[in-house]
């Protein structure tokens, strides 16, 4: 067959792919039309988009003189399928996006993905256009599904889609980057999780989270694949121009990356661009120290370097996550075991396996910033060697500059003083940190075991002051100083307290109030609890794991022997909890799924605390009951504080169902934590909705036998505090019967339910002795204790 008859059989097949092309483009569009509704916009982009593909197909072919080839039927219907997804994505920026409709054609364009490579290879036709077509085609559904996905997972998705384009784009400007690409079996497997993953959640099968993280591995796939591209294309195809550039560009990014991680401040309020302009001692040491090694040791030095320094900035992040979270830094030996009930907290919120995906790639994200602070201290190690003469001069200069400002004690920022070496500080402070943290455990080990006075009281005198009472201690969750005293939320939450004083009074009832140390701050709760019932101060999960292994007396203990029925009620824990049983000692443990709430959620919040009020009441305080006492955790001011549930009629409280319909009227915690001030509004009217949900119980259950201990047990997070806030909590004691408020005379607390800043300040862990003290026969009143 002459060339010519082979030009004109191209073009005789072009001309009907071009005409089938043409005609199945509007045709595919007409049924979306009729199944899923398009309007004019979803009809211009499918138009164009389908009918620019077969022209793309049939001017390939014609170009190459060939007729069109088995694979590339296969293509195109791909290509119009993307074209139907790109209408559709159009169309839905003014309507709801139709997701069957385009999880279909999305499904069928990726099921073919893998039909027109076979089809090509059994054929013997496999053609080097073919193949970048089939790429495009790829490259057009994964921007048309990156577009729809980013308008509910944020603008970074885009990057998914944009990838390919931006590579061609920079290709038209560096000629080296548009040389084409060997086939490489790995790019065609990330190219189609980049369409599984972004198809999957289109479609919202999986919960947002789980699609969330799903599409960043993505992203990180992605992005792994390209820079292996962008790598072979430079090795094969840039000039030593280019090369010389890029080794510049490398050492500069090398040196901001050392610099950066050597100044950066442990403290989020600290982090600020003044913080950054600071001379990093370390990073001149490590220069000098390059300067003077055989490449051999300088290499093995610098690694060591980026390793160490690595490790630093992690534990730098860990500083600033546990300062902002509990107003301390990390401590490398007693928080290791905070990380598990952090995990748990997560997995209540999103999910299983939402979380097992989040913390696989918390230490993916840990070994890669390791790997670029190794890569990073070896290529300025290397790099200042290469040219030692003028490094020397910089290190000299630098150096030089370090003293002046040391000597003039120069600060620019609260991270610290130019003349930095903070990260050597931190260093020696963590060293010091371990060693303190090990003889911690020792002292509290002893102290665990230790023979305790409050546990050889006499059982007959054992808090006689209140046989026959009911006792609560009611932990009001977040509830801190800065709900009552200097901040913008005080004044809500003082009117909620003033007037519950008033209406408490009016029924009968008094309280005495004071504030407390609490051990943790900003979260952990269980902390506070263990603190007040066991007279130990627990700052630590390490400190807490060694306390439930021992048979320290408890306030818990303490009624139990005396002859109360004693009860917890957390309505947030859906879990086994034995030490409930075997520490505490509890008779009755109501959790999460034995309150009989059949109502919804609000976020990390089960049920509503005027629910949990009314649960205990109908549950515990039957008439005829014996004597109680139960500790009970109101858990409706937990962040994220939204949404958030209003008060209802007592009488129509029932299964919780009264409350289906306030979820939906609040803001959702992706909403509200956007702005600082709407945080802190939304903490601020959490409190004041426990606090209204407590007061009213106790006036609406007219019980002169109750007596209410009622107290925070941390302050909220910093974004509500502020930086350096203190870990005080309100508490009062609530009675109607004089008896037992004259037992609490020699305490000096004040009268009312809000404490002034001249109120008593005691300790966490002296409130149970000093609680046993007051209420049990033949004791008499201690010094204020401090155990430490």
């Amino acid at each position: 067959m002459t060339t010519a008859d082979r030009s004109g059989g191209a073009v005789r097949w072009v001309r009907l792919e071009t005409v089938l092309g043409g005609l199945a483009t509007p045709t595919l569009l007409g049924v979306l039309s009729l199944t899923a509704g398009l309007g004019a916009a979803g009809w211009g982009v499918g138009l164009a988009s389908g009918w620019a593909a077969t022209a793309l197909l049939a001017a390939g072919r014609i170009r190459s003189g060939r007729s069109i080839l088995p694979a590339d039927w296969v293509t195109l219907t791909r290509a119009l399928l993307s074209a139907g997804v790109a209408g559709l994505v159009a169309d839905s920026v003014h309507r709801p996006l139709p997701v069957p409709a385009l999880v279909v054609l999305s499904c069928v364009a990726l099921a073919l993905d893998g039909v027109d490579g076979q089809v090509a290879r059994r054929t013997g036709t496999v053609t080097p256009f073919g193949a970048r077509f089939d790429g495009e085609v790829d490259a057009f559904l994964i921007l048309a599904l990156s577009v729809a996905v980013s308008w509910d997972h944020g603008g970074w998705v885009l990057a998914i889609g944009a990838a390919r384009y931006v590579l061609l784009v920079t290709g038209w400007v560096v000629p080296w980057l548009a040389a084409p690409l060997p086939p490489r079996y790995w790019g065609k497997v990330v190219a189609a999780v980049q369409g599984i993953v972004l198809t999957a959640a289109v479609s919202g099968v999986l919960p947002r989270p789980v699609d969330t993280i799903a599409v960043g591995v993505a992203l990180v796939l992605l992005a792994e694949s390209f820079g292996r591209s962008v790598i072979w294309l430079y090795r094969t195809g840039a000039g030593p121009r280019t090369r010389r550039t890029l080794r510049f560009a490398t050492a500069l990014v090398a040196v901001a990356v050392v610099w950066a991680v050597l100044v950066a401040p442990p403290r989020l309020d600290q982090l600020t661009p003044a913080a950054f302009a600071r001379i990093p001692l370390e990073g001149l040491a490590l220069v000098a120290i390059g300067l003077v090694l055989p490449p051999r040791p300088r290499r093995v030095v610098a690694t060591a370097a980026g390793v160490a320094l690595g490790l630093l900035t992690v534990v730098k992040g860990l500083d600033a996550a546990f300062t902002a979270q509990l107003n301390r830094p990390f401590n490398p030996v007693l928080d290791w075991s905070s990380f598990g009930p952090a995990i748990g907290v997560v997995r209540d919120s999103v999910g299983t396996t939402a979380t097992a995906v989040a913390v696989v790639l918390a230490v993916l994200a840990v070994a890669l910033l390791i790997a670029v602070v190794v890569g990073s201290t070896i290529r300025l190690s290397s790099g200042t060697a290469r040219h030692r003469r003028r490094a020397a001069r910089g290190v000299a200069v630098l150096g030089l500059l370090w003293a002046v400002c040391a000597a003039l004690s120069l600060q620019l920022a609260p991270a610290g003083p130019v003349a930095s070496a903070s990260t050597a500080g931190l260093a020696l402070e963590h060293g010091r940190d371990v060693g303190a943290a090990v003889r911690d455990q020792q002292r509290f080990e002893a102290a665990t075991r230790a023979a305790d006075p409050s546990a050889g009281l006499s059982t007959s005198d054992l808090l006689a002051g209140l046989r026959g009472k009911d006792v609560v201690v009611a932990f009001v969750e977040s509830y801190g100083q800065v709900a009552v005293q200097g901040s913008p939320i005080a004044p809500g939450v003082t009117a909620v307290l003033r007037d519950g004083t008033a209406r408490l009074a009016r029924a009968g009832v008094e309280a005495r109030s004071a504030f407390l140390d609490s051990p943790t701050f900003g979260g952990q709760s269980w902390l506070a609890h263990a603190t007040l019932h066991s007279g130990l101060w627990i700052d630590s999960q390490s400190r807490y794991d060694q306390l439930m292994a021992s048979d320290r007396f408890t306030l818990s203990s303490a009624f139990g022997q005396s002859g109360w029925r004693t009860v917890s009620v957390n309505p947030a824990n859906d879990r086994p909890w034995p030490e409930g049983a075997s520490f505490y000692h509890y008779d009755q443990i109501y959790g999460r799924n034995d309150l009989g709430y059949q109502g919804p959620g609000f976020s990390w919040v089960t049920m509503p605390d005027q629910y949990t009020l009314a649960a205990f009441q109908r549950l515990e305080l039957t008439p005829g009951h014996p004597p109680v006492m139960a500790e009970i955790d109101l858990i409706s001011s937990h962040q994220p504080w939204t949404p958030l549930p209003t008060m209802v009629p007592w009488d129509q409280v029932g299964d919780g169902a009264v409350f289906d319909p306030m979820p939906a009227r609040g803001l959702s915690a992706d909403e509200a934590w956007r702005d600082p001030d709407t945080v802190r509004r939304l903490y601020g009217q959490s409190i004041e909705y426990s606090l209204q949900a407590l007061i009213e119980w106790v006036v609406t259950l007219h019980d002169d036998d109750l007596v209410l201990v009622l107290l925070g047990d941390h302050q909220p997070l910093t974004v509500v505090t502020g930086p350096d806030a203190t870990h005080q909590v309100p508490i009062s004691v609530v009675a109607s019967d004089p008896a037992v408020l004259d037992r609490l005379a020699d305490w000096d607390w004040q009268a009312g339910l809000l404490p002034s800043p001249a109120a008593p300040v005691w300790p966490m862990d002296a409130f149970r002795d000093r609680f046993l003290d007051a209420f049990t026969d033949g004791v008499e009143p201690q010094a204020l204790r401090v155990p430490r």
